[in-house]
């Protein structure tokens, strides 16, 4: 089995270590899953007319869930 080593920061290695940990994987298990992750396209995000406001605003791609107060705060949750 090859070995791949790089560097990383003081704070980079701590959020991968409690990723990793979060995810009851060893680092190189998660690291190795992470890599793997098929890539896709960039959704395409749009510009609306907000109905209650008039302003525009950003409209997301139709294969994304809706931002909601629940997913902000999950989003915000490992954020120090």
């Amino acid at each position: 089995m090859t070995t791949i080593s790089f560097k990383v920061s003081d704070v980079e290695a701590r959020a991968i270590r409690n990723r990793a940990r979060q995810e009851r994987m060893t680092v190189s298990e998660f690291l190795r899953r992470q890599a793997m992750v098929p890539s896709r396209p960039p959704a395409r995000i749009g510009l609306r007319r907000c109905p209650q406001t008039g302003a525009t605003i950003f409209e997301g791609a139709e294969d994304l869930p809706p931002l909601t107060v629940e997913s902000t705060r999950e989003i915000l949750a490992e954020f120090p």
